[in-house]
Formats: C-alpha cells, structure tokens, sequence
C-alpha cells in the first residue's frame, strides 16, 4: 500500500518561496495567480498494517518526521 503525505507551512507561516513563484508569474502576466505556497510530498510504501494501525502510525511519522510541527501542517492520504 502506498500512502502520500503533503507538507506545507501554516497559513500564519510566511512562504518566501512561493511569494517568489507567485512574483514571477505576476511578472509573466499572470495576474490572476493570487497566492502561492510550497510544500514537500512524501510517498511512503508499507505493508502488512491493518486500516486501524495506518490512521494510528502516519500521522505520528508525519508530526515526528517528516513536518515540524510549530511552522508546518500535513494531509495524507491512501493512493493505492
């Protein structure tokens, strides 16, 4: 089974990167663009859990390891 977890700050956390994706759009005459953040996504491959035991273990590998829990917030989902 394959499960996607995605990264990204806080609303309340600046994202200077993707102020820069978005200044350069506005600057390609993409005037439309009105916000822009960056994140990361894992794709993390596992076997032998029961539904239960994913709901219980990713969330706690996302918040221990994969995003830092005062600037940044996660999703994740099953894909296969």
């Amino acid at each position: 089974m394959k499960i996607r977890v995605l990264v990204s700050y806080k609303d309340s956390v600046l994202d200077p990167q993707g102020q820069t994706v978005r200044n350069a759009l506005l600057t390609m005459d993409y005037d439309f663009v009105k916000n822009v953040r960056q994140g990361k996504v894992f794709e993390i491959e596992i076997e032998d859990l029961t539904d239960e035991k994913i709901k219980q273990v990713i969330p706690e590998i996302a918040d221990r390891v994969l995003a830092n829990p005062i600037i940044e917030k996660f999703t994740w989902e099953i894909i296969e």
